[in-house]
């Protein structure tokens, strides 16, 4: 492969040169490529996590290239299940380090092409080399959050995995109950259910029972965990340690859990400088496919953050619902509410990311959008 040869043919040399680094991040090993756009790759491997092995490859590669001991290094990997600490790690050392979205990332459209760790490597050191030779647009680089910053989405995240825990113990529950012709009337776990079960157990058989026991101690167990999720969030936001979140919740029609969701991953640590960043950050731009005397619109990219975006379209609907009167409530019910109910879902997609637009106003410059109403004040 001889892009990684003359990826930087067309810069001047001469003077000292950097020193180019890739990392395919393994399980159990990272492969790792040098470059500098003059010699052939040089590969590494080195144990997974294991940072005095990585810097001594360096050092190693400085001295084979003939390089001085204060080159700059400039590295790359894929953004992935390793996170966030490697970057910052690399920073610390110095180094230029940058992380990619995968998807980003350009392939041969070959029917057969061919894939390895080494093609893997010599195809991300030579984008590393085109993007700082001036592509910018290569690929996507990822903004890594601070320590801080990414600490502040777990509680969140923990609330909606567990939510999707407790529908799947409940699921189970009902199915278990029903292939024995018992139907529960109401949410499984909450209200008359100890009740119903107290008077309907004896009718199955001991095995089948006891499982539907364990699987009610998991479901007690989760709706305790999510209540004490509930609760910091809410003791949070009182104590004035979220003022973002309080300032989104006071729009009637957005709960406490949506505004957290919001602030936690797109308005509260991202630098958004205009609507149309706004609408990337959610994935809700459109996909033109125009070429020749093809003209096709594809729908929304779907490539921002999938939790914000499904937050976004469930308000739309609640904004319909309780803000009647708003100027985007009118603009949907005139252009979509006569409209089949394809054209409904069509639109409440329209109006999530208008409505995210007015609420990135609302909290940077605090605009209240158009015709919104406040909650009382209590």
């Amino acid at each position: 492969m001889h892009a990684p040869l003359t990826a930087l043919h067309a810069q001047d040399t001469s003077a000292e040169r950097d020193v180019y680094m890739s990392l395919d991040l393994g399980d159990s090993n990272w492969k790792v490529t040098f470059g500098d756009g003059r010699c052939a790759p040089k590969r590494h491997v080195v144990a997974a996590g294991d940072k005095q092995a990585l810097w001594r490859c360096i050092e190693v590669v400085r001295a084979r290239l003939g390089l001085a001991a204060t080159a700059k290094v400039h590295s790359c990997y894929e953004a992935g299940r390793d996170g966030w600490w490697l970057h910052r790690w690399l920073l610390e050392q110095g180094i230029d380090s940058i992380v990619v979205d995968s998807a980003s990332i350009e392939v041969n459209r070959r029917a057969r092409r061919a894939k390895s760790d080494r093609i893997d490597g010599d195809k991300l050191l030579s984008m590393l080399m085109r993007y700082h030779g001036g592509e910018s647009r290569v690929w996507s680089v990822v903004r890594a959050p601070s320590p801080h910053e990414e600490d502040e989405r777990w509680l969140d995240r923990e609330r909606q995995r567990l939510s999707k825990e407790r529908n799947g113990h409940a699921n189970r529950i009902r199915c278990f109950l029903v292939m024995n012709n018992l139907r529960v009337r109401g949410a499984i776990g909450a209200g008359a259910w100890q009740r119903w079960w107290t008077q309907h157990c004896d009718q199955l058989l001991p095995r089948l029972r006891a499982l539907i026991e364990r699987e009610c101690e998991r479901l007690q167990l989760v709706d305790q965990q999510l209540r004490a999720l509930a609760r910091q969030q809410r003791q949070e936001v009182r104590q004035g340690q979220q003022p973002k979140v309080a300032q989104l919740a006071t729009l009637r029609g957005i709960g406490l859990t949506s505004a957290w969701a919001l602030v936690k991953e797109i308005f509260g640590w991202r630098q958004l400088a205009n609507r149309r960043q706004v609408g990337a950050c959610l994935g809700m731009v459109p996909t033109p496919y125009d070429s020749g005397n093809s003209h096709v619109e594809q729908g929304m990219s779907k490539t921002g953050n999938t939790r914000a975006r499904s937050v976004m379209v469930e308000l739309g609907w609640f904004w319909l619902r309780l803000q009647p009167q708003s100027a985007l409530t009118q603009w949907f019910n005139a252009r979509f509410a006569h409209g089949s109910s394809r054209m409904r879902r069509i639109g409440i997609v329209a109006l999530a990311r208008k409505l995210a637009i007015a609420l990135w106003h609302f909290l940077e410059h605090g605009v209240i959008p158009e015709g919104a109403v406040l909650k009382p004040s209590v």
